[in-house]
């Protein structure tokens, strides 16, 4: 990236620079396109590999959010899997969306909705919320982020989130837990020194009971 460009810029000042690249998702090997000023433009980050092998199957339908999409594998991921859902691809780097958009084009993919985080419509509620959020953004901003989306999540419905151990996983943890008491947060799995975090919406009974009656779906087992 050129000097001054973050991929949490708003406007990366870098001059675009397209590429392809070929990526594995959703079980299918793609050939898609890239570009500078983005987060992990050339592969799929570990952070996100460790959440795309430990998060259940998402919901078939309904809405669904890639929060922090960069150029997008979690949000075709969820497209892919989810033919019949909407899928929203939430960025504030505006040549992240640009590169999702190509890339759902690329993948014939009409159910992929690109946006800047103050344009999607205040009233859609989510189905699932899958992020790999940008912890480099500070503590202040990132509860700022969490505050915004964690509240939209539908009853009955997670968030799963994946975060470095070593950059303040468990802390992030404990400030869910204490931030959203109607939402219950365990650590769903641990690898390659990431945490995966599992937020769920009450669905309006014994709290406890809806977190131990979704345990049965699939993946989420707790690693050393």
């Amino acid at each position: 990236m050129a000097s001054g460009d973050h991929y949490f810029s708003s406007a990366p000042e870098s001059e675009l620079k397209l590429r392809p690249f070929t990526v594995r998702l959703a079980g299918q090997t793609y050939e898609l396109t890239t570009a500078n000023g983005i987060f992990s433009p050339e592969r799929i980050d570990t952070g996100t590999r460790v959440l795309l092998d430990h998060v259940p199957a998402a919901s078939p339908g309904g809405q669904l959010l890639d929060l922090g999409c960069g150029w997008g594998p979690l949000a075709l991921t969820l497209a892919l899997e989810s033919p019949h859902a909407t899928v929203w691809a939430v960025d504030v780097n505006t040549r992240a969306l640009d590169v999702v958009r190509r890339n759902a084009q690329k993948l014939g993919l009409t159910n992929v909705n690109t946006s800047l985080p103050e344009d999607v419509p205040d009233d859609v509620l989510f189905t699932t919320i899958w992020s790999n959020p940008p912890i480099r953004v500070g503590k202040n901003e990132l509860h700022n982020l969490l505050q915004k989306w964690l509240p939209r999540l539908e009853p009955g419905s997670d968030a799963w989130l994946v975060v470095q151990r070593n950059l303040g996983s468990d802390s992030l943890h404990r400030w869910i837990q204490t931030t959203f008491p109607d939402l219950h947060t365990t650590r769903a799995a641990t690898s390659k020194g990431y945490r995966v975090l599992r937020a769920r919406s009450s669905a309006g009974g014994d709290p406890a009971a809806d977190l131990n009656a979704a345990d049965d779906v699939n993946g989420a087992a707790v690693g050393d």
